[in-house]
């Protein structure tokens, strides 16, 4: 019996049978994460381009504007109409417009605030509409995106407050003469 059963062990050894099966088993994950990061990754910086082309026509509008001087809500209006894979994009969104000296930039702006979905909605922050002529001001719009696998490699990385990320884009223009 026990000849039979040192024989059956050392032909099992012996057998190659299966190894690609556990090849298979080893890489697949790795290969998998790799993959659905990528896609995580070319999705998070569409939507962040796509932010970044509408906060610069949107800016581009209000430098252009005759005499217009659009509100808060108006420009994240325009923000969310051209900013397209934003989802959810006017409770996702926040916008913030300061005035800064030019000569020292000495602005305290810190972190981007971004929409908190735990927290109370809480007022416009910083919106200086009616800024001197000729003032440097600075606009900055943070919205927050779902992942799109949250649980694996780059999407379990990136992920902040609630399971979001945050995309900001910031920009600047000077406040023409009425």
């Amino acid at each position: 019996m026990s000849t039979r059963l040192s024989r059956a062990i050392s032909r099992f050894r012996r057998s190659e049978a299966g190894n690609a099966t556990i090849e298979f088993a080893i890489t697949f994950p790795a290969v998998m994460m790799l993959l659905l990061s990528g896609i995580e990754l070319a999705m998070s910086s569409l939507q962040h381009a796509m932010l970044e082309r509408a906060m610069d026509m949107t800016v581009r509008d209000i430098r252009l504007g005759t005499g217009t001087s659009p509100q808060h809500d108006e420009i994240k209006d325009l923000l969310c109409e051209r900013a397209g894979f934003i989802d959810n994009c006017s409770t996702n969104m926040r916008l913030q417009m300061v005035e800064v000296d030019p000569r020292n930039w000495n602005w305290a702006g810190g972190a981007a605030q971004c929409v908190d979905h735990a927290e109370d909605a809480e007022p416009v922050i910083e919106f200086k509409q009616d800024a001197a002529e000729n003032a440097l001001m600075v606009l900055r719009a943070c919205a927050k995106i779902d992942p799109i696998f949250p649980t694996t490699g780059l999407g379990a990385a990136m992920k902040g407050d609630d399971g979001q990320y945050s995309l900001v884009s910031i920009s600047a223009f000077v406040q023409e003469p009425r």
